[in-house]
């Protein structure tokens, strides 16, 4: 027997963000079927040139991917919502830090997401709650 449950969508996301989703979208699910080191890689290059990405336009970002999709807001989707939520904020030129790594207490389950300032944007849990074995963070630039 099954358990019924519904996935909570943001709801007030503005159209012309929930287009920039739609369009981030489709290039965040292929990057999903890449090879871990494939998608750092790529993240690496998409980074370039970006500010680091606030608290407010990180989950701004990750609304928008859970409003345009039902997989992005369920609970197995988090590599595309999380691709998606960092590709969208660098279309708004900030970059927050993505990650993926696993998490602290058993069982052992994989997760991906994105953070600002070491914390997770908006999942739910404590800020240790995940070990990150990848991360694509904002690239710092020199001070003079």
């Amino acid at each position: 027997m099954t358990t019924p449950s519904a996935l909570e969508r943001p709801t007030g996301v503005p159209f012309t963000r929930r287009l920039a989703a739609r369009l981030v979208l489709l290039p965040a699910v292929a990057l999903s079927f890449l090879p871990p080191h494939r998608v750092r890689a790529v993240l690496g290059l998409v980074r370039r040139g970006a500010a680091p990405a606030s608290a407010g336009q990180a989950k701004n970002a990750r609304d928008a991917m859970c409003a345009v999709s039902l997989r992005c807001a369920g609970p197995r989707g988090c590599l595309p919502r999380s691709l998606g939520a960092a590709l969208l904020c660098r279309l708004g030129g900030s970059w927050p830090t993505w990650c993926t790594g696993v998490r602290v207490v058993p069982p052992f389950t994989a997760h991906a997401w994105i953070e600002v300032d070491a914390r997770p944007v908006d999942e739910g849990v404590p800020d240790d709650y995940f070990t990150p074995l990848i991360a694509v963070a904002p690239v710092s630039r020199p001070t003079r």
